[in-house]
């Protein structure tokens, strides 16, 4: 059974930053995988996908310009850079992956495999 797992949560203040990585426990080669979080008491949410193939990246509207997502194929593992974070952006954070997805998907729904989470804290 494959599992991805997230890491590089924590607290921070607003304004700063954040690093999240994301590698599958087993070998395991998706060329769709991306971000999600969850905040309490909201559904999950599309944060940033990218293409394992050629890296082509996918944002929501809130993340664009603020948050980056990358990969590094030959470690198998994805990140996500988080700027000048608010605390609006206080959720846990999700890996997800899947196969025979087109890359770019924003449906939770289309991934299969999922991380347990990290959680990021940003205070006032």
């Amino acid at each position: 059974q494959v599992h991805v797992v997230e890491s590089g949560g924590g607290s921070v203040q607003a304004g700063g930053s954040l690093r999240l990585t994301c590698a599958p426990t087993r070998a395991f080669f998706s060329d769709a995988t991306g971000w999600f979080r969850q905040a309490p008491g909201r559904d999950r949410e599309f944060v940033a996908a990218i293409s394992r193939r050629d890296s082509s990246t996918y944002y929501a509207d809130f993340a664009e310009g603020r948050f980056t997502i990358s990969r590094d194929n030959a470690k198998n593992t994805m990140y996500l850079q988080m700027d000048n974070l608010q605390p609006t952006a206080t959720a846990v954070y999700h890996c997800a992956a899947a196969l025979g997805l087109r890359p770019g998907g924003r449906a939770a729904s289309g991934y299969a495999y999922w991380g347990q989470g990290t959680r990021v804290t940003v205070s006032s």
